[in-house]
């Protein structure tokens, strides 16, 4: 049973912000809290990709039905979105469809650009597409899958305990930062390399900047 509401539709935040969260909090606090955003090869290569699975009609074939741009939401976590892809497979373990026979199991299906990339961005964003389905249906989805464009290779994802914990746990975080509306400080890592806002934010410079606690027990120090 899909636990009592606790966001109201106006307090739904995107769902694809968790993956820029999960990536660098600031990154996120950039994006949506500044609503500052620059695109570089990486993102622009990604925005193409998910631009064509969308355009893509429905499909039909024996046993499964394929969704683009399904509509998502939960109102328990407070995330909204649009997933790529969902697939419904017949299922006694499914839900039903509108105008269809039977139960239908979906699967959320991502495509991403490029390779896997380190860290666990793409499978919380996937997760978070399970959580919205499985209030949407009331039932469970065990697991969906990530299409990455090189080596177009297709990755089975399961959504553990720990998998959803941590999805869920983030979705807590970022309303409590857009709640706040507080940009964090910069730290600077590998990743930021990568990075699209980079040049605004400034991660190496900044980061390097000494906290006023630190300045002063430095100044004291060299009394």
């Amino acid at each position: 049973m899909i636990p009592a509401s606790l966001f109201a539709e106006d307090d739904l935040l995107p769902l694809s912000g968790l993956q820029h969260l999960a990536f660098c909090e600031r990154q996120w606090a950039l994006i949506h809290l500044e609503r500052a955003w620059s695109e570089n090869h990486l993102t622009a290569e990604g925005r193409v990709l998910h631009e064509r699975v969308h355009e893509t009609a429905a499909e039909a074939r024996v046993g499964v039905i394929t969704a683009r741009g399904l509509p998502l939401r939960s109102l328990r976590i407070g995330i909204s979105g649009q997933a790529d892809a969902v697939e419904f497979y017949r299922s006694s373990l499914g839900a039903t469809l509108p105008g269809r026979a039977g139960t239908w199991l979906p699967i959320p299906v991502e495509y991403k650009r490029g390779r896997k990339k380190p860290g666990d961005c793409d499978q919380i964003q996937l997760c978070a597409q399970a959580l919205c389905l499985e209030e949407m249906f009331a039932i469970e989805v065990p697991q969906g899958a990530l299409f990455y464009a090189t080596p177009r290779r297709r990755t089975a994802v399961e959504f553990t305990a720990a998998l959803r914990s941590r999805t869920e746990m983030l979705c807590a975080r970022m309303q409590t930062l857009h709640r706040l509306k507080a940009t964090p400080a910069p730290i600077y890592t590998k990743g930021c390399e990568s990075c699209s806002l980079t040049e605004g934010c400034l991660p190496k410079a900044l980061a390097a900047r000494p906290s006023v606690a630190q300045y002063l027990s430095q100044a004291f120090l060299e009394i």
